[in-house]
């Protein structure tokens, strides 16, 4: 008796994630951030952060009622759109910045293009960019932790065109714990660490694009550093690339789905970044350098892809 077989499309592999359980990983492994900010910047972290989630949810909601789409509210992931961009915001900016912000990265960068899965670039990364652009002034007004919450330097502004770590600069040790001035999120890189090294037990991310990414930022440090270990630790737990590396540049829909095309996205951020932050105008790269890497996602696939089994070298 012959044994009938059952012939299919593609995908043959399940699993059992779903964009639910990936979003709340992402949410977890946002968490030690997240109650760092709460302690270091307190309620206007917490005001901040309420009105980005807020505003993602309440825009996505909206936008696919009057384009009589199915709600995906549930799915989770307008709210780490909202969480990623209240932390990259400062405590000093007015509540309205993350309510314009978090309605630009659902409704322009994610819905207009198709909804989840669909944008060509992170959501928050270019809200943040966005209002960087529109209101220069008030997205690099930073203030240090505390009650007081006087006006202060981020890390990367006491190096800009210096080679060596000037005295009055923060200490690395405040830098790795979080006790500096910057964005709600990215100050504390112990504390993004954590969340990364969730993420990559999970399964919801590589090691690999944080790592490469993370490797080759430090390398033009050390080398521009005059090899200099302390300049190099103080570039790599300073500014958004901890932030950056493990939480954006990993972002499923923005970034090549080969392996090969993953580490030169990687490699690509970790260039760019590297040369914004010494030599060029902007204390700080990354948010540029993912974003300019997104745009070049399509092109690094096409060169990475494999080759379809059984099939021959395409003719030019």
């Amino acid at each position: 008796m012959l044994e009938k077989l059952t012939v299919s499309s593609t995908p043959h592999i399940l699993s059992k994630n779903t964009t639910y359980k990936i979003m709340m990983h992402v949410v977890i492994a946002l968490l030690p951030a997240t109650l760092g900010a709460l302690y270091f910047f307190r309620l206007q972290a917490a005001m901040i952060i309420f009105l980005s989630i807020a505003t993602a949810v309440s825009a996505e909601w909206g936008i696919q009622k009057i384009r009589k789409q199915p709600t995906t509210i549930n799915d989770m992931s307008a709210v780490v759109t909202g969480l990623l961009l209240g932390l990259n915001l400062s405590a000093s900016v007015p509540w309205w910045i993350p309510v314009i912000g978090s309605a630009f990265a659902i409704i322009v960068v994610k819905q207009i293009f198709g909804g989840i899965g669909q944008n060509f670039m992170n959501p928050a990364l270019a809200a943040r960019i966005m209002l960087t652009i529109s209101w220069t002034g008030r997205m690099t007004s930073w203030v240090s932790p505390g009650v007081d919450a006087v006006s202060t330097a981020t890390p990367l502004s006491y190096v800009k065109g210096l080679n060596i770590i000037p005295e009055d600069a923060p200490r690395i040790l405040d830098m790795f714990l979080g006790n500096i001035g910057g964005s709600l999120g990215e100050t504390s890189a112990l504390l993004l660490i954590i969340g990364g090294l969730f993420l990559v037990f999970k399964g919801v991310i590589s090691y690999k694009i944080p790592l490469v990414f993370i490797s080759t930022v430090a390398g033009f440090a050390l080398l521009y550093g005059a090899f200099d270990l302390s300049f190099m630790l103080y570039h790599i737990f300073s500014g958004g690339l901890m932030i950056g590396a493990i939480f954006m540049a990993t972002d499923y829909s923005s970034t090549p789905i080969t392996m090969k095309g993953r580490i030169i996205f990687a490699l690509g951020c970790g260039v760019i970044t590297s040369l914004i932050r010494l030599y060029g105008a902007f204390p700080e790269g990354v948010g540029f350098s993912i974003l300019l890497m997104n745009l070049s996602a399509p092109l690094i696939e096409k060169y990475t892809r494999p080759r379809v089994f059984g099939g021959g070298k395409q003719n030019a």
